[in-house]
Formats: structure tokens, sequence, C-alpha cells
């Protein structure tokens, strides 16, 4: 058998959702900042999507992480984002993935107890915590790109629906918020392929109604995501958290295995 390609791939899941991250087989590519870098992946090197993410390698609900040279001189790394239906500028799960990826395998040195890393992804510079003990990463926090509201309480029309009333949000990735309990949802394991299939109507309705544009990347454009929100409770404990219950549909027919997406609650 002649090999034409190679590339290594490093399994990773953050709380089941799969950032599978890849450590060779791409050296660099052209880009003065790293969304420059993903367009030219995904104009010219989008066979690498295909091979890696799509059967009999991949399914639906697995995505990948490029890391490359940053274009930055202070960060630690770059990394390109894939997924089975596009190229975000920032996941949340995926940065999670290859921070870790990174100090496990030694590709970045792993500073016990506590290593701190910048990452260039293409939605801009990712600070990143990283608590590491005997050689493993134990927990991932970072600081995300600026988060905001883009629409509040809109009212788009979806066939089978009606008018239903949507916030829209951009942390990252670009999404659209409804109520599930609203739309009939108490946001259960059963009802997961219905929420799917009513996600992707809302996703259609909304890119085609309303101006989903980010004010300083007009290429950032269009919702990926929906999240049905559920009913969030304070807590009455001395920290004053609150929680909540959501489900995000991604693509036609992924559902996020992550606890939370990086587009945040209203």
């Amino acid at each position: 058998m002649r090999w034409t390609k190679t590339f290594t791939v490093v399994g990773c899941h953050a709380e089941g959702e799969v950032g599978n991250v890849i450590t060779g087989g791409v050296k660099d590519v052209p880009g003065k900042t790293m969304f420059e870098k993903k367009e030219y992946l995904e104009a010219h090197m989008d066979d690498i999507r295909g091979l890696l993410l799509f059967e009999p390698r991949g399914a639906p609900y697995v995505n990948g992480n490029i890391i490359l040279p940053p274009c930055d001189r202070s960060a630690d790394l770059g990394y390109v984002i894939i997924e089975s239906t596009e190229y975000p500028p920032m996941s949340g799960s995926n940065t999670i993935c290859v921070a870790t990826v990174a100090l496990e395998t030694g590709m970045v040195p792993m500073k016990e107890p506590e290593t701190l890393l910048r990452m260039e992804a293409p939605a801009g510079m990712i600070e990143v915590r990283c608590l590491c003990e005997n050689g493993k990463v134990k927990q991932v926090e970072f600081t995300n790109v600026p988060a905001f509201a883009l629409h509040l309480d809109t009212h788009v029309e979806v066939e089978g629906l009606g008018t239903i009333t949507v916030d829209t949000s951009y942390g990252g990735m670009t999404f659209a918020h409804v109520n599930a309990r609203a739309l009939g949802f108490s946001i259960t394991p059963d009802e997961a392929h219905q929420m799917s299939l009513m996600g992707q109507r809302i996703k259609k309705a909304v890119n085609e109604q309303l101006e989903v544009v980010h004010p300083e990347n007009p290429k950032i454009r269009d919702v990926s995501n929906v999240i049905f929100e559920g009913r969030s409770s304070a807590s009455t404990g001395a920290w004053k958290a609150s929680t909540a219950r959501c489900a995000c549909m991604a693509g036609s027919t992924a559902r996020r295995q992550a606890p939370a997406p990086p587009g945040g609650w209203r």
C-alpha cells in the first residue's frame, strides 16, 4: 500500500463532545491571521475535513482541531477548528481538547500544578488556565473572546410553528436562543430527535429572516447552532450560582454533548 497523506490525530473529548486534535501532517498554511488560515483551509484544503470527520473515520458528532503555528508571537500555539458542517471561529469544548492534547503530548511544556496558555483561534486570542497533576490535565478554564447579543426578543416565522421569539448571540460562534418550554420541551433525552428536527427549521428561518453578522468581521455571519433554553434556578448556597438545563443543536443532525456551548445565556 502506498500512502500519499499521513496525519497524526490524538483522540480527545470534553464531557463527551469529541474534539480530536491533528498534531501532525499539516505544517502550516498561508495567512496573516488565524482567521485567514481558517479561510485558506476551507477554500483549498477542505479534503482534510472530509477525510478525518466523515465516515468511515468520523461521524456528524466528531469535531477536529488542526494545530498550526500562531500568527501572534505571544501565543503558545494556533489552531483551526473543523466540524462536520463548518469551520467555526471558536469552540469552547474544542479549545479544552486542544489545550489538553498540547500539554499531555509535550507539544507545549506542562507546568504543575498550573499551566497558563495563550491559544490563538480564528476568533482571537484565548487565555487558558490548566490545572495539571502527574503529567495529566485535570481541569481547563478559559477566557473567551467577547460575547454579546445581536437580537433580543425578535419574532421569526418558522414553518410548522408559526411566530416564535428568538434571541441571537455571538461568543466565538453564533447562536439562536429559544425558550424550550414555550416550544413544548422539557429537555429530556427522549426529546433529542424532535429538538434536532425543530432546531433545523428554526436555524433556517433565522438565517433567512434576520441579519446575523458580527459587527467587526462581516465574514462571521449566520447562526450555526440553536440553543433550547430551560428554566434557570438560583442557588441558595454561598456562591449564589444559578443552574439551568439547555440543549444545543449543531449542524443538520448533531447535538452538542458538552455541558454548555460558548453562546452563554441571556
